[in-house]
C-alpha cells in the first residue's frame, strides 16, 4: 500500500480522560462496527477490564477512512492504558506508532500521568496532537483546559481539537486533522525486512500471535523470517489485522501494523522488542528494543494444591507473553511448597495478574505479603540484592541495608499543599522542589517504595478533595534502618508474613498484624498464639483461646468425678493437638496484612 496514505498513532492521556470512549467513537465514525454491534470499551476485551473499567492491555485496530479529499487512508490505532502501573504498555505502543492524540478532560485539566505521557511521546519522537475531549459536559472552562496545555505542555492554540467522544462532536474534524499532523511512515519497501514485535499473545489454536510494526521491506505468508536477537529462524503460516475483528491478510507492507503466527508453541521462544527479518536476506542490524523495566513490587504465588504447579507454571510462561513487565523464579516455602517469586510494577499490576492467572488458567492461588525489594551491603563489601525479607542473613554478617526510594511528582490545588506536605512528611518523604504550574502546585518528594504502595494514591485523592494526581519514577537506593520482622504462630515461623520493615515501624506494624490475624484466622480446638518477632526478641503478641465443646453434655446428674475424668481426657487430647495440630491460615489474611 501507498505509504503516505497510513497513519500510525496511539491515544495516551491520564486515568477517565477518556481513550477507550474516544477509540469507540473513531470506530464507529469510519464504519469499522455498526450501532448494532457497538458496546462501551471495544477494545477492552478482557472481563476484568469492563468490570473494573479500566484499559489493561494496549489493543491495536486498523482503521479505513475516506477523507474530504476523496482519498483513502488506512489508520492504525491503539488503545492504551492509563494507570502509571500499566507505563511499559504505553511504551511498548509509542514504538509502532508516528503519532499520538494526547487526551485531556475538559473537566479536569492537564494531570500528573498527562506530564508523564506526553514526555514519554516526546522522547520516542513522535509527533503529538492534542485534543480536549469531554466538552459536551456542563459547567466547563474550556478556555482554562486550552490554556493550561499551551503554557503547561506549550502546544499551538491551533493545534488543539476539541471534542466530545461520548456524543460523537467535532470527531470529522479531528480525522482530518489526523491525516494532515500525524506523519505518514518512513519506511522502504525495497529494502530487506526489518519489524518491531511490540506485542504477543497465546492463543491455544494459533500458538503465539506475534504483533509487529513493518519498519522495512515486506512479510508475506510462507516466508521465513529469523528472530535477530534470539537467532532463531520460523515459517509464517497465517497473518492478519483486527479492523476490529480478526481479517485474514495474506501480506503486510513496509509502515503496515498487523500480525502473524508461525505455529510457536514454547512462550519462552519469542520475546518482545526482537526484531523479525528475513532468513535468506536479513537486514543489516537489529532494531534498538524495549527497555527492561525494574519490578518494584515483589510477592510468593503458590497454587493452592501441589498437583496445580505445573498448570501454574505454563499459565504464567504464557501470560508473560504479553505482559513483559511481569517477572518470575521458582521459589520454595515452608508454608506454601514449591511456588514462583513474582515482581510487578506496583499492587494494581499485581491484583490484575493474580486475577488473569484464577480467571483464564483455572487456578486456585495463594498470595504472601506483598513487599519491595531490598539491598544490602555484606561485612566484605559485597552489594546482594534481597526480593524475598527471609533470604536475609543475620544481621552479624550484614554491614547496611538500603531501600528503594521513589521520585513522587504530585500535581495539587494550592489550598491543599500543605495537606500534601504533611501527608509525605508522614511518609518519610524528602522534599526535593515546588513549582507553579498553571493554578495549581506541582510537589516532588523521594519517598521509600515501601511507603508509596499500598495507599499513598488514595492518601493524596483524600487530601486534594480527589483533584490530585501522582506520577513516579524510580529513584535508586538509600540507607536505612531496616530489621527482618517474623510472624510465629504457635513457635513456629510462618515464612509468607515475613517482612523487613523500618525499625521505628517494627513494634506498630508487629502489633497490628498480631491483632490482625487473631480476628481472622478461626480458632481451633487448642489455643493459639500469634506473636511478632524482631531481632531475636517478642515484640508483640496475641492469643486465640480454644473452641469450646461441652463434652459432659450427655452427663445427666450422677458422681462428679465421672465429668471430671471427661474433662480431664479433653484436656490431655488438646494438649496432643497444639503439639502436632498445624493452624490453616485463611487467604483474607495475607491481604488484610498488606492493608496494615
Amino acid at each position: 500500500m501507498d505509504q503516505t496514505l497510513i497513519r500510525n498513532f496511539s491515544i495516551i492521556a491520564h486515568i477517565d480522560h477518556g481513550k477507550s470512549t474516544l477509540a469507540d467513537r473513531l470506530m464507529l465514525f469510519c464504519g469499522a462496527i455498526d450501532e448494532r454491534s457497538f458496546k462501551n470499551q471495544m477494545l477492552d476485551d478482557m472481563d476484568l477490564e469492563r468490570e473494573r473499567g479500566i484499559t489493561i492491555k494496549a489493543s491495536a485496530v486498523r482503521l479505513n477512512y475516506k477523507a474530504q479529499d476523496g482519498r483513502e487512508y488506512l489508520f492504525n490505532l491503539i488503545d492504551t492504558p492509563g494507570h502509571v502501573d500499566f507505563t511499559y504498555e504505553v511504551e511498548k505502543s509509542l514504538k509502532a506508532c508516528e503519532g499520538a492524540l494526547l487526551i485531556i478532560d475538559a473537566s479536569q485539566g492537564v494531570e500528573s500521568q498527562t506530564v508523564a505521557n506526553y514526555y514519554l511521546a516526546i522522547n520516542n519522537n513522535l509527533e503529538i496532537l492534542p485534543v480536549i475531549n469531554k466538552i459536551d459536559i456542563a459547567n466547563i472552562d474550556l478556555n482554562e483546559a486550552v490554556r493550561q496545555l499551551k503554557e503547561i505542555l506549550k502546544f499551538k492554540e491551533q493545534d488543539i481539537q476539541k471534542v466530545s467522544a461520548k456524543e460523537g462532536l467535532n470527531i470529522d474534524l479531528l480525522f482530518e486533522k489526523i491525516v494532515s499532523f500525524i506523519p505518514a511512515p518512513y519506511g522502504e519497501e525495497n529494502k530487506p525486512l526489518k519489524a518491531l514485535i511490540f506485542d504477543m499473545k497465546y492463543d491455544v489454536y494459533k500458538g503465539v500471535v506475534i504483533f509487529i510494526r513493518i519498519i522495512d521491506g515486506s512479510l508475506a505468508i510462507g516466508d521465513r523470517i529469523r528472530l535477530m536477537h534470539l537467532q532463531k529462524e520460523f515459517t509464517v503460516d497465517g497473518m492478519g489485522c483486527f479492523s476490529p475483528f480478526d481479517t485474514k491478510l495474506k501480506e503486510l507492507g513496509s509502515g503496515e501494523v498487523g500480525y502473524f503466527t508461525c505455529n510457536v508453541r514454547d512462550p519462552k521462544e519469542i520475546r518482545v522488542g526482537d526484531t523479525v527479518t528475513r532468513a535468506d536476506n536479513p537486514c543489516m542490524e537489529p532494531m534498538e528494543g524495549y527497555r527492561q523495566l525494574q519490578p518494584l513490587v515483589f510477592c510468593g504465588v503458590y497454587p493452592v494444591t501441589a498437583d496445580e504447579y505445573m498448570e501454574l507454571r505454563e499459565a504464567i510462561d504464557k501470560l508473560r507473553l504479553s505482559d513483559p513487565s511481569f517477572t518470575y523464579e521458582p521459589e520454595t516455602s515452608q508454608s506454601f511448597g514449591h511456588g514462583f517469586r513474582c515482581g510487578f510494577l506496583g499492587l494494581l499490576h499485581m491484583e490484575v495478574v493474580q486475577e488473569r492467572l484464577e480467571r483464564e488458567y483455572n487456578l486456585s492461588l495463594v498470595l504472601t505479603t506483598p513487599n519491595v525489594g531490598y539491598r544490602y551491603e555484606t561485612k566484605d563489601g559485597q552489594m546482594m540484592d534481597i526480593e524475598n525479607p527471609s533470604a536475609l542473613p543475620s544481621m552479624n554478617d550484614v554491614r547496611s541495608v538500603e531501600e528503594p526510594y521513589l521520585k513522587v511528582s504530585v500535581l495539587t490545588p494550592v489550598v491543599s499543599m500543605d495537606a500534601v506536605m504533611e501527608l509525605t512528611k508522614r511518609k518519610r518523604g524528602t522534599y526535593i522542589k515546588s513549582e507553579f504550574i498553571s493554578d495549581r502546585m506541582r510537589i516532588v518528594y523521594e519517598i521509600p517504595l515501601a511507603e508509596v504502595i499500598v495507599d499513598f494514591n488514595d492518601m493524596v485523592k483524600s487530601a486534594t478533595k480527589g483533584y490530585g494526581s501522582i506520577d513516579y519514577e524510580f529513584a535508586g537506593y538509600r540507607q536505612a534502618p531496616i530489621v527482618k520482622m517474623d510472624i510465629l504462630i504457635n513457635d513456629e515461623a510462618c515464612d509468607a508474613f515475613s517482612c523487613l520493615v523500618h525499625k521505628e515501624h517494627a513494634y506498630a506494624k508487629g502489633a497490628a498484624l498480631c491483632e490482625k490475624l487473631k480476628e481472622l484466622i478461626p480458632a481451633q480446638l487448642f489455643d493459639i498464639r500469634i506473636q511478632a518477632s524482631c531481632d531475636g526478641r517478642i515484640i508483640a503478641s496475641s492469643r486465640i483461646k480454644s473452641m469450646g465443646k461441652n463434652v459432659t453434655a450427655k452427663c445427666y446428674g450422677g458422681d462428679i468425678s465421672r465429668k471430671r475424668k471427661l474433662w480431664e481426657k479433653q484436656k490431655e487430647g488438646k494438649k496432643k493437638l497444639k503439639s502436632v495440630g498445624r493452624v490453616e491460615v485463611p487467604q483474607e489474611a495475607f491481604l488484610a496484612a498488606l492493608k496494615i
